[in-house]
């Protein structure tokens, strides 16, 4: 009996001093660090590093010398797409039925300069000054493309520097330039206005409201000469007529380093040779016309579709410069004849 009373407290006392151990060790320990969030950085990345814009430019300069050597638009989508496809296109066309006397277009892949934007968003735009092409034409200025996160980057236009154009200053590649929207008002005008003035100053010349607000450019001087020659061609037979549109949604607007703007955008021409005269036609001698429209003769309309690539600076609000035309491309894409 005695042992029995004197065991139960030994187990008591037993559980007692466990627990309290228990509760000392657990008000005592240190609490584990816990990891911090990142922070959101203040300004964007860069959409590429300089090293993957090379990278880039090496596999669309692959699957250009492919294409053109075969004149195969099929072997152009893996890294071609938009204006730049139907211009290519038809580019083949013309090669094809001259023989190779005219050539696609010159397009180098090795950058001079590239201004690639600030974005965590797609699509993301950028910009690559080439270097000379060996046949000594302008400089070129293509316009890469990804339209989704797992997309490879495509060409999606390019542009001929305009004579004496000179590149305005943008921020270092490896830091990226802000990207605006089509509406942002810190230039003298939005990205989108500029293009749809440009538009109204190619078509309307020195009747254009706006046309002290752009620079004289030869672009717009090309465009009034194709009209020219039209009604030239068409003499007492009919008449000649363009109508212009453009794509008001620039596919990409980016900051220079005085506040101003890089606006790029796609713009279509549609020259349209009516015959008027009884008994009168329109032989198609061009043979790429005739290719196009797969007739040598037309006895009632003409039709050539130009595609076009326009890349503008915009002043920033508050400057009294006016708008250049840094870059411009147009060829006849398509044509019909009835």
């Amino acid at each position: 009996m005695t042992a029995r009373r004197t065991s139960a407290p030994r187990r008591l006392v037993g559980v007692t001093a466990t627990a309290t151990f228990a509760l000392l060790v657990g008000a005592c320990a240190p609490e584990l660090p816990q990891p911090a969030a990142p922070a959101a950085p203040a300004v964007a990345p860069a959409a590429l590093s300089v090293p993957q814009s090379e990278r880039v430019l090496t596999a669309l300069g692959d699957v250009l010398s492919t294409a053109d050597e075969k004149l195969d638009a099929a072997a152009l989508k893996p890294r071609v797409e938009g204006p730049a496809l139907s211009m290519r296109t038809a580019e083949y066309v013309r090669a094809s039925v001259t023989d190779g006397a005219k050539r696609p277009t010159s397009l180098p892949t090795s950058a001079l300069a590239m201004v690639v934007p600030q974005t965590t968003a797609w699509s993301r735009t950028q910009l690559v000054v080439t270097e000379q092409p060996e046949d000594l034409q302008a400089q070129r200025i293509l316009v890469l493309r990804q339209d989704a996160p797992r997309a490879v980057y495509k060409l999606w236009g390019w542009a001929r520097l305009m004579p004496g154009a000179q590149m305005p200053a943008t921020a270092p590649a490896d830091e990226g330039s802000e990207e605006l929207a089509a509406d942002d008002d810190s230039l003298t005008m939005t990205p989108a206005e500029a293009l749809e003035r440009f538009m109204d100053v190619t078509a309307n010349a020195d009747a254009s409201e706006y046309a002290e607000q752009f620079a004289d450019s030869p672009l717009v001087d090309e465009m009034a000469k194709v009209r020219a020659q039209d009604r030239s061609s068409m003499g007492k037979v009919g008449e000649a007529a363009t109508s212009y549109a453009v794509d008001p949604v620039p596919v990409a607007s980016l900051r220079t380093v005085d506040g101003g703007a890089i606006v790029t955008g796609s713009f279509t021409a549609v020259a349209r040779m009516t015959i008027t005269g009884e008994g009168s036609s329109l032989p198609l001698s061009d043979p790429f016309y005739a290719a196009l429209a797969g007739t040598s003769t037309a006895t009632k309309e003409f039709k050539r579709t130009y595609t076009g690539v326009v890349v503008l600076y915009v002043p920033p609000s508050g400057s009294d410069a006016q708008v250049r035309v840094l870059a411009g491309e147009l060829v006849v894409t398509a044509a019909t004849a009835s």
